[in-house]
């Protein structure tokens, strides 16, 4: 039996790690509502800026229904505070539409709309530039030399490397989509640089929100008029290029992005673009939308629960001050200018490493213990039996009928190489590369076919077309409902008129109905038929399937097919968390013991998450693939351990708090690739722990010498004694438990807290 040892400077991380410093927490993704700015103070508006800065948060400018404003506002973000900032020199005119940046000490406001909106004078749209330091409160406007940007409000502005970067607008007859940028550092040569942009730049547009993050600026929809979109562009500072972020193509099933908008507000917080509000396909949103930009995908984020939830809003702002996102003012219902002031706070967590890790256990085919002879030529392609087993019941059945047979000459046969027991499955009949497409998927639960174009090729050729409808074919083969639906989803994006008659030959003859079903309905939809007819292509179809497009033109059309898929088929996680609990009980190849237990699980799993059991197979395997589990010097609970398996093989960190006390140092000793576990036991710690609970907490404290939390437990003991003193559980702690709980009650109490029970006591005796 193999035993797991610890390093040094792992047990010193270990040590490390129980310094939990429990305190104050807020709840993640709950929205609440400051304190309402007054009204004396200036309160209500919209198309107004806000900015961080230290502490606190400043707003400039905007319009409150019947004037321009210039006055200048601080929200003391720790004394939840308003008042007017102290202000020296000559301000900027009052404007709304302009942007704010900070640098250094120092806030600089650009452009905006100015003049008078009742009387209709001096209406025009700037492009001066004015600085206010913090620390003196003095506004100075910067003079230029030499050419300028085009005035504009409705605008992007960014700093980056001790720059201002300025991008689009409106001009007052055009919308625009010029980048120009200027030193902040040289106050001596003050002169404007217009930027040559490369790429695929946005399109004319204003009204839009930019955020920074990665040294790039991204930008979100906003009204480009005939051209609105709802796509992501990011531009990078160093190479001066655009690349438009398009998630059509990355199958992920995950949501679509937010609907196109515009007078919304992007920030940027860790690893994540948040967009909140504005107008979006003419309703006023309040839903919040996150942008991986890790995964490079969307999702909703939907608000913790006692979370007051700002109204639907446009021409807001928003700024991002320690671990929250700050939200002012806005037009909500009515054309009402709010002077609301709400708090989002934003979880941090390191991300989910489960995809990657199980994809790169595929790309460096370590501890491969399966081989797939693809095609007629029988190329091999090696896999991992667990991930295998767990996503597809079609191969999970071929295998167990596989291991049933021993070497008898089947479709799958067993062979020895090497000493690892290699699984040889045949698939005479599958494309290779659509094969690799598949395997991708069952590991990493996504497929990308633009990956598979090779250089120069288009994406939506008939090539890349064709091998998604083998991956299609292999699908359904296989019992993958989810990827059969992602097939679809794709090819629904995909197929047009340059390529939907090669795609309806193809599913014709491998007898693939639905997509055929699919392209005959899009030949037949409106315009398409008369072009798709006309063409030469359709001239060398198949007689058959010209009758069929013919025949299909007279018919009413049915309902959408992509429908019928919507929300079919089950995730990685949860098949793996099946595969945990039942499914792959019969293809365990190791044994972990713990306090005598035998628990049975999969090497390739523990090797793909945990850089401990990784090293350990490659070094030495256990003779008797046996493995006895520690954490540094300490066994964990049974209970706690089937909360780390259930991490491990599907990332779930929903456990009881005691568990994550246990668990805290984990991801030191066995390695995982960040410490995600670590942050969500410390929070699970911080927010759970109640007098219900605390006995187990205190048990596990002391078990694992984790002074600080056992003094945590032992204060919440002594703070609720008189409900924690009625807990069964109580009946069960050592000896020497209950003596800490009673030193911690007399410490608590005080010489004049006992003098006046005393005194109580005395009176009640002569009454």
């Amino acid at each position: 039996m193999s035993a797991i040892t610890v390093s040094e400077a792992a047990i010193a991380s270990f040590d490390n790690a129980l310094s939990l410093e429990l305190g104050p927490f807020e709840t993640v993704h709950r929205w609440k509502r400051m304190p309402e700015c007054d009204e004396f103070v200036g309160a209500r508006r919209s198309k107004h800026t806000v900015i961080p800065y230290k502490e606190a948060i400043y707003v400039f400018g905007g319009d409150n229904g019947k004037n321009m404003l210039n006055d200048l506002l601080r929200f003391d973000v720790k004394e939840m505070s308003w008042g007017r900032a102290f202000a020296t020199g000559c301000p900027p005119a009052p404007r709304y539409h302009h942007s704010t940046v900070v640098h250094k000490t120092s806030m600089y406001v650009f452009g905006g709309y100015t003049g008078d909106i009742h009387s209709n004078s001096n209406l025009a749209n700037k492009n001066d530039l004015f600085e206010y330091n913090f620390n003196s409160g003095h506004w100075m406007e910067w003079k230029f030399f030499g050419k300028t940007p085009v005035a504009r409000s409705a605008h992007g502005a960014a700093v980056f490397d001790n720059k201002l970067w300025i991008f689009a607008g409106y001009d007052g007859n055009a919308r625009l989509n010029d980048m120009w940028t200027i030193s902040l550092l040289d106050r001596e040569n003050k002169s404007w640089e217009e930027v040559s942009q490369s790429g695929e730049c946005p399109p004319t547009c204003c009204n839009f929100p930019v955020a920074v993050a990665r040294e790039c600026m991204f930008v979100f929809s906003g009204q480009s008029g005939a051209k609105i979109t709802n796509t992501l562009f990011q531009f990078n500072f160093r190479n001066k290029t655009w690349t438009r972020i398009s998630t059509e193509h990355i199958l992920r099933g995950a949501p679509p992005p937010p609907a196109r908008r515009y007078g919304h507000t992007m920030v940027a917080f860790d690893r994540h673009l948040y967009v909140f509000g504005g107008a979006a396909d003419n309703t006023l949103s309040n839903d919040l939308h996150c942008f991986d930009l890790d995964s490079q995908t969307w999702s909703v984020v939907l608000p913790a629960a006692e979370s007051i939830v700002p109204s639907g809003r446009l021409f807001h702002a928003a700024a991002v001050v320690g671990d929250a996102m700050f939200i002012f003012g806005g037009t909500v219902d009515n054309n009402v200018r709010s002077g609301e002031m709400y708090r989002f706070q934003f979880s941090n967590y390191p991300k989910c490493t489960l995809h990657d890790d199980y994809g790169k256990i595929l790309e460096s085919k370590q501890f491969a213990d399966v081989k797939f002879s693809v095609g007629k030529d029988g190329e091999e392609i090696l896999a991992h039996l667990p991930l295998v087993a767990a996503r597809s019941t079609y191969l999970r059945n071929k295998i167990k009928e596989a291991k049933e047979a021993g070497g008898k000459q089947v479709e799958l046969t067993v062979t020895k190489a090497d000493d690892i027991s290699i699984l040889n499955v045949k698939l005479s009949d599958a494309n290779p590369e659509a094969f690799k497409m598949v395997l991708n998927y069952i590991y990493m639960d996504c497929i990308d076919p633009t990956k598979r174009a090779k250089e120069g090729e288009d994406p939506f050729s008939n090539r890349i077309v064709l091998l998604m409808m083998d991956v299609y074919r292999l699908a359904v083969k296989f019992d993958m409902a989810r990827l059969e639906y992602l097939c679809v989803q794709y090819l629904n994006a995909t197929i047009c008129l340059k390529n939907v008659l090669v795609a309806l030959h193809n599913a014709n003859s491998l007898k693939l109905n639905f997509i055929k079903e699919f392209c005959l309905r899009f030949i037949v939809k409106g315009t398409n038929y008369n072009q798709i007819v006309m063409s030469s292509e359709f001239e060398n179809l198949d007689r058959q399937l010209m009758i069929e497009i013919i025949r299909r033109k007279q018919k009413p059309q049915r309902k959408e097919l992509i429908e019928t898929f919507s929300g079919v088929g089950s995730s990685l996680e949860q098949d793996m968390s099946m595969f945990l609990r039942s499914t792959g009980t019969e293809f365990c190849d190791i044994n972990l013991v713990l306090d005598g237990n035998i628990i049975p699980a999969h090497k390739s799993v523990l090797a793909a998450r945990c850089g401990y059991f990784e090293a350990m197979f490659r070094s030495f395997m256990p003779v008797d693939g046996t493995v006895r589990i520690q954490i540094g010097e300490m066994t964990p609970s049974m209970e706690s351990f089937d909360s780390l398996l259930r991490y491990i093989y599907y990332g779930d960190v929903n456990m009881p708090p005691e568990d994550s006390l246990y668990l805290f140092s984990a991801p030191y000793f066995y390695g995982f690739t960040n410490n995600r576990l670590q942050a969500y036991c410390k929070q699970n710690l911080e927010m759970n722990v109640s007098f219900q609970n605390v006995i187990q907490i205190l048990e596990a404290a002391d078990r694992m010498q984790a002074t600080d939390m056992k003094k945590y437990a032992l204060d919440i003991i002594v703070h609720y004694f008189t409900k924690v003193v009625r807990l069964p559980r109580l009946k069960q702690l050592s000896k020497e438990l209950i003596l800490d709980i009673l030193m911690a009650l007399a410490n608590d109490m005080s010489e004049s807290k006992m003098c006046q029970d005393m005194s109580t006591i005395s009176l009640n005796s002569d009454n």
